[in-house]
Order: structure tokens, then sequence, then C-alpha cells
């Protein structure tokens, strides 16, 4: 007899997979080793470690390095740290109910939430794709000179790109991410090395201060960096792809995909720490002691780091390492798209028409922000679209933390309860600051 105040299981049956296309399409191999079962799941937390490096990331990082200096170090450690909790419950959702966040408010949510839910992680992709858009124009722009009203239209082509590879099957997606993510770490290790920033500094920025709550401007742009770095999108996203590994039914075999999972994105989350660290660090050891602390425009940052490292090759990796940023945030954010809608609504349309909606739907503030305010207005915009993906944050991370504490709806994969008290945190933590936000700027 079941426990009337159980919390209630699933609704509906398993309905079928978002990207039906690729689920379950690599093959996990028993009978071998630990480390080549652990190497069949290294991908997704790759693809996810994606959207935590975006051009959005970019204007957070350079902003606030350039304003604060080093003292934002800590609310991108402390970003990262929510990121692999985060991150690590879409694993256990995805293997512990065969779901993907998406299906999972569907189907334990009435249509009166579930559909408000859906147009707020629609506007959460939209507002990622707008960094996308002006961070990928901006890179074709100091990289080959073509004009940013033209770039914003050049970047609807990597619909292309989209379908090209995921012809090819989805291990060519992570690789081609992964090789894209060496280079972007390559390019600013080399510049880091260049700027020879204040080590001591560096290591201080890393203990959280009082002074971001109390600076209203400051915690704007730490908030920025929250928004940048736990992407609602990206909560979708980890819990669609990846069930494309095709692991074991039994609890052995799950609880082992979970561990894989975890470590994965984990060690991926870690590498996107040190990039987004990289940034900040280059900004404040740059522009901060040089005393340019208004330096919110990316082309302006890319102006700048010439004439205060010396030579041309600090500008070109840091537009190389741009434009590798668009490219790679444009794939996972078709397929975050792709599993949003399917999810939500079971309406499925091919990932270039997805990808086409979407964009177009961003590349519109984007343009009308340059052709009235011209391009020195593009950063403002990036952070505001980092802000707003902050206040979208609480609607996909409460029914997240719900559903993996449930033990009604995931069995014996429920969240141990230590890690659903921090997880629960994390959600009143963001929601406190958003709050503490909206009154400031309400203030004054």
């Amino acid at each position: 007899m079941s426990n009337p105040e159980a919390p209630p299981a699933w609704r509906q049956e398993r309905t079928a997979p978002s990207l039906s296309e690729v689920f379950g399409s690599i093959v996990v191999p028993r009978g071998t080793s630990r480390l080549r079962r652990f190497m069949a799941f290294v991908g997704p937390g790759y693809l996810v470690a994606v959207g935590y490096m975006d051009p959005g990331n970019w204007a957070t990082s350079l902003a606030g390095g350039a304003k604060f200096g080093y003292a934002l170090l800590s609310v991108a450690l402390l970003s990262n740290i929510m990121a692999i909790l985060l991150q690590s419950l879409c694993a256990r959702l995805a293997i512990g109910s065969g779901r993907d966040l998406a299906q999972a408010c569907r189907d334990a949510y009435p249509r009166w939430i579930s559909v408000p839910l859906w147009l707020f992680a629609e506007a959460a992709i939209i507002a990622t794709d707008l960094a996308e858009v002006i961070g990928t124009a901006i890179g074709l722009n100091l990289l080959f000179g073509i004009p940013l009203e033209i770039g914003i239209f050049l970047t609807a082509g990597d619909v292309f790109l989209i379908l090209w590879l995921q012809n090819r099957g989805f291990r060519k997606v992570e690789a081609v991410v992964i090789a894209l993510l060496g280079v972007i770490a390559a390019c600013f290790l080399v510049q880091i090395a260049m700027a020879d920033p204040d080590w001591n500094a560096v290591i201080r920025g890393f203990a959280p201060s009082v002074e971001i709550l109390r600076n209203p401007d400051m915690l704007y742009i730490a908030l920025g960096i929250i928004g940048a770095t736990v992407m609602p999108h990206n909560l979708y996203l980890h819990s669609g792809i990846v069930q494309t590994r095709a692991w074991g039914a039994d609890p052995a075999s799950r609880h082992e995909a979970l561990r894989h999972a975890t470590w994965d994105s984990t060690i991926a989350l870690m590498l996107a720490l040190l990039i987004n660290a990289s940034i900040l660090i280059l900004a404040a050891a740059t522009f901060h002691a040089s005393g340019n602390h208004e330096i919110v425009e990316i082309d302006q940052a890319h102006a700048l780091l010439s004439p205060l490292l010396g030579g041309s090759l600090a500008p070109t990796l840091f537009g190389v390492a741009l434009l590798a940023c668009g490219l790679n945030a444009t794939v996972t954010a078709t397929m975050a798209g792709q599993i949003v809608m399917e999810g939500f609504i079971v309406f499925r349309i091919s990932p270039a028409l997805r990808r086409l909606i979407t964009r177009s739907v961003a590349i519109v503030p984007a343009l009308v922000v340059i052709l009235i305010w011209g391009a020195s207005e593009t950063g403002k915009l990036l952070i505001l679209s980092q802000v707003v993906l902050s206040f979208q944050l609480p609607f996909a991370i409460v029914p997240l933390v719900m559903f993996t504490a449930s033990k009604a709806k995931m069995g014996d994969m429920v969240a141990p309860r230590w890690l659903t008290a921090v997880a629960a945190l994390i959600a009143v933590t963001i929601i406190g600051l958003n709050l503490h936000l909206l009154g400031s700027l309400l203030i004054g």
C-alpha cells in the first residue's frame, strides 16, 4: 500500500526521448577497464561547459575585471561550484528517471505551470543566443574587419555548421567542441603569460567580500557573472545529452553511469572556470591596473590589448578565442532549444529551422542597438542579457531540485539529503540576490 504522504510519481509513461536521432547512440563497453568505460561518458560535460564561457561571460568578466580588479574572482569560483552541483543533479535526473528536465516539468506539472516554464526557458535561450550573435559578430569584425551589421546576419549561417556536425554523429560534435575549447584555453594562457598579473592579488581575489553586496554596481556585474555561468538552458541541455549514452538498465550500471557523468561534467566545468577566471584576470591585469576601469565593450578591450601588452599577438589570440567561443555556443544552444521544445510541448522541427527561428528573434534587438546607438552599446546589451538569464535561473533550478529530491520520482537514484539541501540553498541565494538587485534598481 502506497504512502499517501509520499510525493506523486510521474503522471505518465516515458515519452519519446528528445534528440531521438542520437539517443543511446554511444555504447558503453562492458567487461572493460574502468577508464575505458569512463571515456565513453566523456563529452556531454564539455558541451555543457561551452555555455559557461560564451560571449556573454566575456562581457561580464571583462567589465568586472576592468572595474573591480580581481575582487569578482570569488563570484566566478562560487558560480562554478554552483554549476558543478546543479549539473550533477541534471545527470541524476536523466539517469534516474529517463527524462530530461523539460519532459519532467511537462509530466509533473499542470499546463498552467508547465507552459509558463516553457516560455521562460525559451526566453533564456533567446537571451543566450543574443549574446552569441553579438559575440560572434564582434569576433568576425575583429579578425576580418566585417562590419557588425553584416556579421550579425552572417551568424545565421551557423545553421549549416550544426547540420554538418550532426550528420556525422554525436561523437564528432563532441570532438569539434572539445578541440575548440582547447584553442580557447591555449589563447588565454598565452595572453595571461603576456599580461604577467599580480598572482598574490589573484589568490586574494578568490576570497569572498561583503563589498559585493554593499556596492550595487558590483552586485549587478556579480549577478551577470552568475547568470552567464549558471545558465538555465544548460540544465535542460545536460539532462538531454547525457542520454546519448547507452548504459545498462540494472541499478549497478545506472549508478556507475551517474558517477562517470558527474566526473565528466565536473572536470569540464573546472576547465570552464580556468577560462572564465583567465578573462577576468586578463582584464584586471591590463585594464584595471592601467586605469581603464570602464571597459564594457569587447572590441574596446581588443583595441587596448595591443598598446598595453605590445605587439599584435595578444589581440589576435583574443579575437580567435572569441570566435571559437561563439561557434561552440551556437552548437549547444541549438541542442538546448530542441530539448526544450520537444520536452515541453512535444513538438519536433528540424534543427536548422529551430535555429533560424531562435536566431531571427535574437538578431532583432542586436541590430536595433547597433543601428540606433552604434557598436559602443553592444557590451551593455551583452551584460543585460546575462542578468536576464540570472532572473530566469530559479524557474529551472527549483523544479530540478524538487524532482531529484523525490523518492517516488527517482527511486534508488534520489539525491542525498545534503546535496538537496545545498542545491536548495543555491536556489534561495540566487533568488535573494535577484530580489536585492531589483530593490537596488527600483530605489535608484
